[in-house]
């Protein structure tokens, strides 16, 4: 079987050693990005994917998202290197790497705008974007012409989840503890974000755009009938909004929109939650990732893992081919 890898990660070597000298690299993050050399040692990562035969890497810049290491006057100039950067790495190497998506600074939303039409046009297949700006939502005004943008492009976004130990679990601590940032509160993020894209009327107001959420949409597949039947009472709970009236004036059941989305199949081969978000979004909407390379292994890991979880379901031939390529193809317009 073939294999597309729709979410993964590479930093290209200039814009990585931009990235470990800045402050933020530094620490937290940085800190475990160095520590991964597959994410930017291409040679490494070029053996990485010659584990597995007919497999080939869309690429996506890895993290910290740009707008988490620079200021607003800094991350135009560093997503134009990362992307191009991106696209050297895969015009050197189209047989392993078929695409990548852009990075654009969210932290400078005209220059967002600017920089995703930019990095469009010069062949980039997509947009990620992390859920958040340093904490500020994304589905503000400031951040409709990038959404405009992209749904021109045809072009997907990839959501990836944004939350920082500075994001805290309870009052009065200072940081989120035990890394729960990222471990369980970044399908929350994930969640969060989606729900923030309907209710803001982003996905009413740009129908076209869409949406490729990581971690197989994060915690809503295992929430359906909360997601569900919750969002159809939305407004019983709250007496300062006119969330009922809110949710009338949608274009859709609340519901209906967490459907449209895509998700990846990036949950480190876990077989239970693979079968609730194929369940949940259908093999129309369901694309092969792996997150490659943050496994234990440095790499290989969770491409292995991933595999091995689609090859046991029992899944028909059309879906597994949708899953595992050509939903890929049809939404990058990659070959």
């Amino acid at each position: 079987m073939r294999y597309i890898d729709a979410f993964c990660h590479f930093s290209p070597p200039r814009y990585f050693d931009a990235l470990v000298e800045s402050p933020s690299g530094q620490k937290d993050i940085g800190k475990r990005v160095r520590g991964i050399p597959a994410l930017y040692d291409l040679d490494l990562r070029l053996k990485v994917v010659d584990q597995f035969p007919d497999y080939t890497q869309v690429l996506s810049l890895g993290l910290p998202m740009v707008d988490r290491l620079w200021g607003p006057d800094k991350t135009p100039e560093m997503s134009k290197l990362a992307n191009d950067g991106l696209a050297e790495v895969c015009a050197k190497h189209p047989d392993r790497f078929v695409g990548y998506t852009a990075v654009v600074p969210m932290n400078n939303p005209e220059a967002a705008a600017k920089e995703a039409e930019r990095a469009l046009k010069n062949g980039a297949h997509g947009v990620q974007l992390g859920t958040n700006v340093n904490g500020k939502a994304i589905d503000g005004p400031e951040f409709w012409p990038l959404y405009e943008v992209i749904e021109k492009s045809g072009k997907p976004i990839l959501l990836h989840p944004a939350r920082s130990r500075e994001m805290i679990d309870y009052q009065g601590e200072a940081k989120s503890k035990y890394e729960i940032c990222s471990v369980l509160g970044w399908p929350f993020e994930t969640g969060v974000a989606l729900s923030r894209f309907i209710f803001s009327k982003i996905m009413d107001t740009y129908p076209k755009l869409k949406i490729v959420s990581h971690h197989l949409g994060g915690v809503i597949p295992y929430l359906e009938g909360r997601v569900g039947h919750s969002f159809d009472q939305m407004g019983v709970r709250t007496s300062d909004e006119d969330y009922e009236g809110l949710r009338k004036s949608l274009k859709k059941r609340p519901f209906d929109y967490f459907k449209d989305f895509y998700a990846d199949t990036a949950i480190e081969g876990a077989r239970a939650p693979m079968l609730c978000g194929l369940d949940f979004f259908g093999a129309d909407k369901v694309l092969f990732a792996s997150d490659c390379p943050f496994d234990k292994e440095k790499g290989p890991g969770y491409i292995r893992s991933t595999i091995a979880v689609l090859e046991s379901l029992d899944l028909k031939p059309a879906d597994r081919e949708k899953i595992s390529y050509k939903n890929a193809q049809a939404l990058f317009g990659v070959k």
